[in-house]
């Protein structure tokens, strides 16, 4: 049987990127939860750290794809541009949205955070979407390579104004790196409040976070060249991006894997996982035709801005917003749900997965509503 050029691979690996993210965003409580499904503490990588990444990662292969596809039904290239121009804006002010929602106090919105996922995405994708338009293969690995060694080197050369006259010698202290000094200067009262020095998704670290959307784009390339047997990009993807994961635990030693600062390291190291990850998941539902498992995680993945954002928002109003009264004390509507659902009957760590759980299976349901009436919302 010849294997189909429809993959639907793409959609399945977009799909599990996001129900992960919902997954590892939503816990019972951030008080137990297992290893695999935080951060890193620092330096270092989870599976969780993986997530971000893929996202972008696939982001460089569809954005290669649809432009690719305009082009072939007649677009110009300033077509094209506007197009990259309004998707991207687009999803920054939704980011924006997002983080002031519900828009009060004003505070809320005057002091509203500049940096985050949402608005990251849109600039990778802005900035990966121009650079790559017209770029021959060299010109995106000469782009690649001039910025993760150039950030490279200023992380690790360059003296931190009031910080240490080597950048290196930083590293090891999120809040006196070069980039945390980039996002005081910059961004100073728009950073996340969790960390309030420094942004994990501030301006500097997003400069090799559009490599790897980059990186995406090259593997997109390399999929659309149809007059290949599909069996030969997927072992191409295999072996070069197995190569990437070699090479960026090698750099680890010198710049450590760091999702915090998206390290150069990083940046190689999960765009050579995503390809092997998006060849193996090719191979069994496009060449060995295994799709039983498919149907929820490509429901997943042909919607995800409405995962992210409808499920951004839950969480808000149920984790702070929407209080109730419970065991004499003022507390949030999740709290509730969570300690008599899950931790009246489970051991913690058990009780904290169970909830995350349900969670993602809520937004599943939601979700497949909207694909069996065909809403797919696009940005």
């Amino acid at each position: 049987m010849q294997p189909t050029e429809r993959l639907v691979s793409l959609d399945v690996f977009r799909g599990l990127t996001v129900a992960g993210m919902l997954l590892v965003n939503n816990p019972g409580t951030w008080s137990a939860i297992y290893p695999p499904l935080g951060h890193a503490a620092w330096h270092g990588w989870t599976p969780t750290d993986l997530i971000f990444p893929f996202f972008l990662f696939i982001v460089g292969v569809t954005t290669h794809l649809s432009l690719s596809a305009r082009r072939a039904r007649g677009d110009s290239d300033a077509v094209l541009r506007r197009q990259v121009l309004r998707r991207g804006a687009l999803i920054v002010l939704i980011g924006w949205g997002m983080h002031a929602f519900p828009y009060y106090p004003l505070e809320r919105i005057t002091e509203v955070r500049i940096p985050g996922v949402l608005p990251r995405i849109g600039v990778v994708y802005l900035v990966a979407g121009l650079l790559t338009l017209n770029a021959s293969v060299k010109q995106i690995v000469g782009m690649l390579a001039v910025a993760l060694y150039g950030y490279w080197f200023a992380m690790t050369l360059l003296p931190v104004p009031g910080g240490c006259d080597l950048g290196a010698l930083c590293l090891n202290d999120p809040s006196r790196t070069l980039a945390a000094w980039f996002d005081r200067a910059l961004l100073d009262g728009h950073l996340y409040r969790g960390t309030k020095t420094w942004d994990p998704e501030g301006p500097l670290s997003t400069i090799p976070a559009v490599g790897t959307a980059m990186m995406g784009v090259l593997c997109g390339r390399w999929i659309a060249q149809k007059e290949r047997p599909l069996l030969e990009r997927l072992t191409g993807m295999f072996a070069v991006g197995a190569l990437l994961m070699m090479v960026g635990l090698m750099w680890h030693w010198s710049f450590p894997i760091n999702k915090g600062i998206w390290t150069s390291s990083y940046v190689v190291f999960t765009a050579g996982m995503a390809a092997v990850s998006v060849a193996t998941i090719t191979w069994i539902i496009d060449v060995q035709s295994v799709t039983w498992w498919t149907r929820p995680l490509v429901i997943y993945g042909v919607n995800p801005i409405v995962a992210f954002v409808g499920s951004g928002l839950m969480a808000r109003i149920i984790y702070s917003l929407w209080k109730v009264e419970f065991d004499g004390k003022q507390v949030s509507v999740q709290a509730v749900v969570y300690k008599t659902v899950f931790a009246s009957w489970l051991e913690p760590r058990n009780a904290s997965l169970a909830f995350a759980i349900c969670f993602v299976l809520f937004w599943y349901a939601i979700l497949a509503v909207l694909y069996r009436r065909n809403l797919i919302l696009k940005v």
